[in-house]
């Protein structure tokens, strides 16, 4: 810039070429939206970051584990949806709707509906 301004580009993680380290940077939970009571959302949001680490390339899987410890823990009728690029519209029972993002763009939908 000809005022002597400095041009800042990219993320800037120490990589030391200005590339911007997406999966580094966003390797924590987001919650998008959850009617959950706290305690329920801690343990939905844990169960999903724990499934999705364990089974990285393979969502179906994910969504089994997630889907199954949910029955288990909360009572029967719990769904699930993990991947990159869906839309969605669901029906559900009130305080049982987590949707979240993990990994940059790694999206988990629960939801209980019976």
């Amino acid at each position: 810039m000809e005022d002597g301004g400095e041009i800042i580009t990219g993320g800037g993680t120490g990589t030391g070429d200005g590339a911007y380290d997406f999966h580094r940077l966003h390797n924590y939970p987001l919650i998008r939206h959850s009617d959950m009571p706290d305690e329920m959302r801690n343990e939905a949001m844990e169960l999903c970051v724990t499934a999705v680490e364990k089974y990285p390339s393979n969502n179906e899987s994910a969504a089994r584990m997630i889907k199954e410890n949910m029955d288990r823990k909360f009572g029967s009728s719990w769904h699930a949806l993990v991947g990159e690029g869906y839309g969605f519209e669901i029906t559900h029972e009130v305080k049982n709707l987590l949707y979240m993002f993990f990994g940059g763009n790694l999206a988990i939908t629960v939801w209980k509906c019976s």
